[in-house]
């Protein structure tokens, strides 16, 4: 079987551990039964960091879907993975790999035993510990996803075809742990009630409204905290909204992501990035006392998610 699977963005701004939208940047997943053992051929981003064991997160994630079917172990498999999700990026990368890897431990069960939809969230949330990245690789799009009861929940939102996705990647990486470290355990009333405002404002900037992008994806709930971790990343987001875009951290960083209004708007984004990342005067053009390398990405949002293909042949 192949399974193709998006990046994605979580938080997308204001939207903290709630709003994700997927990223048509597409990691890719070969699976094919063996007569025995396992075996691996990875290649592309971060292939030579994963292990090539039971170990693997892919590997996990197929045993979690046998698990959750009561279908004991993993049948002998091979695995071909090629990674273009950034990994430690902010892009979604182990979301893409639980949901490639849940998905392709689903369709190796029979028929009869396979997890439904919501199982197949259920179990994909639990493994990546929240639904915000798994929701859009799975529907793609964008998805409004919360938590009742233990129960993962995820609608899914048509993203305006107008909008543009372009990001900026950076060479260094900063861990989701270090970055969800740096967050205050309380807020302000008035801080949660801007925040819930822009939240419920960018729905309905990125369903329909997509001129309201700037003001939308400001955000105070996560951002700020995080800046001391990705001073270059916060640098470069300060200054393009400075310019007009709708910039923000993609996740929990370090990767930018500009929301833009069309593709002459996406163009202008993307100009505007690599002027402002090659100055070296800027502070977004060093991290820690060493240059950083950006590259930009114009990107779209996938109307479907995650595809799985099976074949006998």
């Amino acid at each position: 079987m192949r399974v193709t699977v998006p990046a994605s963005t979580g938080n997308v701004g204001p939207g903290f551990d709630s709003l994700g939208l997927a990223l048509d940047h597409c990691d890719s997943l070969q699976v094919t039964r063996i007569e025995r053992g396992l075996e691996f051929e990875l290649s592309g981003e971060g292939a030579h960091d994963v292990p090539r064991t039971a170990e693997h997160l892919v590997v996990r994630a197929m045993q979690a879907a046998f698990d959750a079917a009561g279908a004991g172990a993993l049948p002998p498999l091979r695995i071909t993975a090629h990674n273009v999700i950034p990994h430690g990026r902010g892009m979604g990368s182990s979301a893409s790999a639980v949901v490639a890897g849940v998905l392709a431990g689903n369709a190796l069960l029979p028929e009869d035993a396979r997890l439904g939809a919501d199982e197949v969230l259920q179990v994909c949330s639990r493994l990546e510990g929240h639904p915000d990245n798994v929701a859009p690789t799975l529907l793609g799009g964008l998805t409004i996803s919360w938590e009742e009861n233990g129960h993962f929940h995820s609608v899914p939102v048509r993203a305006h075809p107008d909008v543009v996705p372009v990001v900026a990647v950076p060479d260094f990486e900063v861990a989701t742990s270090v970055a969800r470290g740096l967050l205050p355990d309380s807020v302000a009333h008035h801080t949660a009630a801007v925040n819930a405002g822009r939240a419920a404002l960018l729905v309905a900037a990125l369903g329909e409204r997509p001129e309201l992008l700037l003001p939308a994806t400001f955000d105070l709930l996560h951002q700020p905290y995080r800046a001391q971790a990705m001073a270059p990343s916060h640098d470069l987001v300060t200054r393009l909204r400075e310019r007009g875009h709708a910039a923000l951290i993609s996740g929990a960083g370090p990767t930018v992501l500009v929301l833009a209004h069309g593709e002459d708007a996406a163009r202008a984004a993307t100009e505007a990035i690599a002027e402002i990342t090659g100055d070296p005067a800027a502070s977004a053009a060093s991290h820690r006392g060493a240059p950083v390398t950006w590259r930009s990405l114009v990107l779209r949002v996938p109307t479907e998610g995650a595809r799985v293909e099976t074949s006998t042949q």
